[in-house]
Protein backbone atom coordinates (compact mmCIF):
# COMPACT_ATOMS: atom_id res chain seq x y z
CA UNK A 1 0.00 0.00 0.00
CA UNK A 2 1.59 3.16 -0.97
CA UNK A 3 2.50 5.74 2.04
CA UNK A 4 0.39 8.91 2.01
CA UNK A 5 1.77 12.17 1.72
CA UNK A 6 2.61 14.42 4.85
CA UNK A 7 -0.16 17.25 4.74
CA UNK A 8 -3.51 18.11 3.88
CA UNK A 9 -5.47 15.80 0.52
CA UNK A 10 -6.90 19.28 -0.53
CA UNK A 11 -10.35 16.93 -1.48
CA UNK A 12 -8.67 15.46 -4.86
CA UNK A 13 -6.65 12.18 -6.05
CA UNK A 14 -3.21 11.96 -6.16
CA UNK A 15 -3.08 12.82 -9.75
CA UNK A 16 -4.81 15.82 -9.12
CA UNK A 17 -2.52 16.90 -6.71
CA UNK A 18 0.45 16.64 -7.91
CA UNK A 19 -0.93 18.89 -11.23
CA UNK A 20 -2.16 21.15 -8.58
CA UNK A 21 0.79 21.71 -6.77
CA UNK A 22 3.09 21.66 -10.12
CA UNK A 23 0.67 24.92 -11.23
CA UNK A 24 0.90 26.51 -8.26
CA UNK A 25 4.90 26.24 -8.08
CA UNK A 26 5.03 27.38 -11.72
CA UNK A 27 3.14 30.54 -11.19
CA UNK A 28 4.94 31.43 -7.84
CA UNK A 29 8.35 31.07 -9.90
CA UNK A 30 6.94 33.45 -12.44
CA UNK A 31 5.50 35.73 -10.56
CA UNK A 32 6.86 35.89 -7.24
CA UNK A 33 4.02 36.23 -5.15
CA UNK A 34 0.64 34.55 -5.40
CA UNK A 35 -2.65 34.49 -3.38
CA UNK A 36 -4.41 31.05 -2.60
CA UNK A 37 -5.72 29.52 0.62
CA UNK A 38 -3.49 28.51 3.51
CA UNK A 39 -3.95 25.01 3.22
CA UNK A 40 -2.61 25.26 -0.33
CA UNK A 41 0.41 27.28 0.77
CA UNK A 42 1.61 24.86 3.11
CA UNK A 43 1.13 21.89 0.99
CA UNK A 44 3.00 24.08 -1.89
CA UNK A 45 5.96 25.94 0.35
CA UNK A 46 8.30 22.68 0.28
CA UNK A 47 7.74 21.88 -2.98
CA UNK A 48 8.36 25.37 -4.55
CA UNK A 49 11.46 25.65 -1.81
CA UNK A 50 12.91 21.83 -2.99
CA UNK A 51 12.87 23.65 -6.62
CA UNK A 52 14.88 26.65 -5.35
CA UNK A 53 17.26 24.38 -4.01
CA UNK A 54 18.03 21.89 -7.07
CA UNK A 55 18.04 25.06 -9.35
CA UNK A 56 21.43 26.74 -7.03
CA UNK A 57 23.65 23.66 -7.84
CA UNK A 58 22.57 24.11 -11.85
CA UNK A 59 23.63 21.23 -13.19
CA UNK A 60 21.61 19.03 -16.00
CA UNK A 61 20.64 16.12 -13.44
CA UNK A 62 19.08 19.08 -10.96
CA UNK A 63 17.21 20.35 -14.28
CA UNK A 64 15.82 17.19 -15.22
CA UNK A 65 14.71 16.53 -11.70
CA UNK A 66 12.85 20.15 -11.85
CA UNK A 67 11.55 19.55 -14.91
CA UNK A 68 9.68 15.95 -13.57
CA UNK A 69 7.84 18.34 -11.12
CA UNK A 70 7.00 21.67 -13.89
CA UNK A 71 7.50 20.90 -17.45
CA UNK A 72 7.11 24.50 -18.89
CA UNK A 73 10.70 25.43 -19.83
CA UNK A 74 10.56 28.98 -19.12
CA UNK A 75 9.65 28.65 -15.64
CA UNK A 76 12.90 26.11 -15.71
CA UNK A 77 14.96 28.50 -17.60
CA UNK A 78 14.00 31.55 -15.21
CA UNK A 79 14.26 29.10 -11.83
CA UNK A 80 17.98 29.00 -12.81
CA UNK A 81 19.24 31.87 -14.22
CA UNK A 82 17.40 34.17 -11.91
CA UNK A 83 16.26 32.49 -8.46
CA UNK A 84 19.33 29.90 -8.12
CA UNK A 85 22.09 33.27 -7.83
CA UNK A 86 20.25 35.09 -6.06
CA UNK A 87 19.15 32.16 -3.27
CA UNK A 88 22.80 31.07 -3.77
CA UNK A 89 24.36 32.38 -0.11
CA UNK A 90 20.83 31.82 1.67
CA UNK A 91 20.12 27.98 3.15
CA UNK A 92 16.63 27.79 3.21
CA UNK A 93 13.49 29.68 3.92
CA UNK A 94 12.84 30.90 0.27
CA UNK A 95 8.98 31.81 1.40
CA UNK A 96 7.14 33.28 3.28
CA UNK A 97 2.83 32.68 4.28
CA UNK A 98 1.27 36.36 4.97
CA UNK A 99 -2.46 35.80 6.48
CA UNK A 100 -5.23 37.80 4.59
CA UNK A 101 -8.25 36.56 6.39
CA UNK A 102 -11.24 34.37 5.55
CA UNK A 103 -12.86 34.31 1.99
CA UNK A 104 -16.29 35.79 1.29
CA UNK A 105 -18.81 33.18 0.67
CA UNK A 106 -16.76 29.39 2.56
CA UNK A 107 -14.96 31.71 4.83
CA UNK A 108 -11.79 30.14 3.85
CA UNK A 109 -8.27 31.55 5.39
CA UNK A 110 -6.68 33.60 2.64
CA UNK A 111 -3.02 33.85 2.56
CA UNK A 112 -0.16 35.39 0.32
CA UNK A 113 2.60 33.41 -0.41
CA UNK A 114 5.86 34.81 -1.94
CA UNK A 115 10.01 34.80 -2.32
CA UNK A 116 11.29 36.60 0.27
CA UNK A 117 14.04 38.40 -1.60
CA UNK A 118 11.32 38.93 -4.20
CA UNK A 119 11.79 42.21 -6.63
CA UNK A 120 7.62 42.42 -6.20
CA UNK A 121 7.98 43.39 -2.51
CA UNK A 122 6.20 46.82 -1.88
CA UNK A 123 5.01 48.25 0.82
CA UNK A 124 1.30 48.03 1.53
CA UNK A 125 -0.11 51.41 0.07
CA UNK A 126 -3.36 53.13 0.84
CA UNK A 127 -5.27 52.10 -1.84
CA UNK A 128 -4.62 48.18 -0.56
CA UNK A 129 -5.38 49.38 2.79
CA UNK A 130 -8.81 50.45 1.33
CA UNK A 131 -9.74 47.77 -0.60
CA UNK A 132 -9.18 45.73 2.83
CA UNK A 133 -11.24 48.05 5.11
CA UNK A 134 -13.90 47.88 2.30
CA UNK A 135 -14.15 44.26 2.23
CA UNK A 136 -14.06 43.68 6.09
CA UNK A 137 -15.77 46.44 7.15
CA UNK A 138 -18.44 48.25 4.74
CA UNK A 139 -20.75 48.88 7.61
CA UNK A 140 -18.19 51.14 9.22
CA UNK A 141 -16.83 52.38 5.97
CA UNK A 142 -20.50 53.26 4.47
CA UNK A 143 -21.19 55.34 8.27
CA UNK A 144 -17.90 57.21 7.95
CA UNK A 145 -18.49 58.10 4.50
CA UNK A 146 -21.90 59.11 5.53
CA UNK A 147 -20.48 61.12 8.47
CA UNK A 148 -18.38 63.14 6.17
CA UNK A 149 -20.48 64.91 3.41
CA UNK A 150 -22.26 66.35 7.03
CA UNK A 151 -19.55 67.53 8.18
CA UNK A 152 -18.10 69.09 4.94
CA UNK A 153 -20.99 70.17 4.65
CA UNK A 154 -21.29 72.39 8.13
CA UNK A 155 -17.49 73.85 7.20
CA UNK A 156 -18.17 75.00 3.77
CA UNK A 157 -20.36 78.76 4.21
CA UNK A 158 -23.43 78.90 2.57
CA UNK A 159 -23.62 80.24 -1.08
CA UNK A 160 -27.05 80.32 -1.20
CA UNK A 161 -28.47 84.12 -2.30
CA UNK A 162 -31.32 85.40 0.16
CA UNK A 163 -34.59 84.98 -1.17
CA UNK A 164 -35.97 88.73 -2.20
CA UNK A 165 -39.42 88.75 -1.27
CA UNK A 166 -41.86 90.83 -4.01
CA UNK A 167 -43.00 93.73 -3.70
CA UNK A 168 -46.82 94.79 -2.83
CA UNK A 169 -48.28 97.81 -3.91
CA UNK A 170 -50.40 99.42 -1.29
CA UNK A 171 -54.36 99.07 -1.57
CA UNK A 172 -55.77 102.89 -2.56
CA UNK A 173 -58.88 103.81 -0.69
CA UNK A 174 -61.58 104.87 -3.06
CA UNK A 175 -62.15 108.89 -1.95
CA UNK A 176 -65.50 109.03 -0.20
CA UNK A 177 -66.46 112.16 -2.58
CA UNK A 178 -66.04 110.25 -5.71
CA UNK A 179 -68.14 107.62 -4.96
CA UNK A 180 -71.05 107.45 -6.45
CA UNK A 181 -73.93 104.84 -5.08
CA UNK A 182 -75.81 102.64 -7.43
CA UNK A 183 -79.35 103.66 -7.98
CA UNK A 184 -81.83 101.05 -6.99
CA UNK A 185 -83.69 98.91 -8.92
CA UNK A 186 -86.79 99.79 -10.02
CA UNK A 187 -89.88 97.45 -8.79
CA UNK A 188 -93.27 97.10 -10.00
CA UNK A 189 -94.73 98.91 -6.90
CA UNK A 190 -92.51 101.45 -7.06
CA UNK A 191 -93.48 102.33 -10.80
CA UNK A 192 -96.83 102.38 -9.49
CA UNK A 193 -96.94 104.82 -7.41
CA UNK A 194 -94.69 107.61 -9.42
CA UNK A 195 -97.60 106.74 -12.28
CA UNK A 196 -100.23 107.95 -9.56
CA UNK A 197 -97.74 110.69 -8.43
CA UNK A 198 -97.86 112.45 -11.64
CA UNK A 199 -101.80 111.56 -12.09
CA UNK A 200 -102.92 113.21 -9.13
CA UNK A 201 -101.10 117.06 -10.03
CA UNK A 202 -103.56 116.64 -12.89
CA UNK A 203 -106.38 116.27 -11.11
CA UNK A 204 -105.87 118.71 -9.02
CA UNK A 205 -105.14 121.14 -12.01
CA UNK A 206 -108.81 120.32 -13.35
CA UNK A 207 -110.55 120.84 -10.14
CA UNK A 208 -108.88 124.24 -9.90
CA UNK A 209 -110.00 124.99 -13.43
CA UNK A 210 -114.08 124.01 -12.72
Amino acid sequence: MPKPTKGARLGSTPQHQKMMLSGLAAALIMQEQIRTTETKAKRLRPVAEKLITLSKSGDVHSRRQALAVIEDRDVIHKLFSDLGPRFAERNGGYTRILKLGPRKGDAAPMVIIELVDGPTQKAPTGADDEKKSRRFGRGRKAGKSAEQPSAEAEEMPSEVEPEVEPEVEPEVEPDSETVTEPEPEATPESAEVSVEAEVQPEADDEAKSS
